[in-house]
């Protein structure tokens, strides 16, 4: 059943479709965060504007260095001691989508400890956005079935896996780390 359901979302992501996902925090919608249209088509279906950024995806923090061009030390800690899901904004944003990178040129990567996730990420071979499954300005569905209609029937593919799943999850921890390791808390 896992290994189905990756080979299906793996397809779409090479396609550039736009997949709805379980993830280690929320449902979420997700695509290749390196491909300009599907991180608009993301955008399409929230109904929110390219400036607001997005959250990417990936399977290790090996891979940071192909997307940020300065890690402070600090930031492999964090993510090593992290009890809870945790979004890096790191500057120096590259090798991403220009509509992932934030205008002043961050990004927001988290390294997810999720079986489906690291799956189709290993797969993959490339980020992946995730943003939380609701339109715009409505309230961030906790579970599968509290995802809108319009929501699933815009994406080009559904996971079918863990959507009994009634875990109470809460989007991650948000930390802004600067160059020399300073750090802000953006939301808890």
């Amino acid at each position: 059943m896992l290994r189905d359901e990756v080979n299906k979302a793996l397809e779409v992501l090479k396609n550039g479709g736009v997949i709805l996902y379980p993830t280690d925090t929320v449902w979420g919608l997700g695509c290749d965060a390196t491909n300009e249209e599907a991180v608009a088509k993301v955008n399409n279906i929230k109904g929110r504007g390219a400036d607001k950024s997005l959250i990417v995806l990936i399977d290790t923090d090996n891979k940071l260095q192909s997307y940020v061009t300065e890690i402070p030390e600090v930031a492999y800690q964090l993510i090593e001691y992290a009890e809870n899901p945790m979004t890096i904004i790191f500057s120096g944003a590259k090798n991403l989508a220009k509509n992932v990178i934030n205008t002043d040129g961050s990004v927001g990567i988290r390294v997810v400890k999720n079986d489906f996730c690291e799956q189709l990420l290993q797969r993959f071979r490339k980020p992946i956005v995730s943003t939380s499954a609701n339109i715009s300005g409505q309230p961030t569905p906790q579970f599968f079935d509290e995802i809108s209609d319009d929501v699933k029937d815009a994406v080009d593919y559904v996971v079918d896996y863990n959507q009994e799943d009634r875990t109470e999850k809460k989007p991650s921890t948000i930390i802004k780390l600067g160059p020399s390791g300073q750090f802000e808390l953006i939301r808890k």
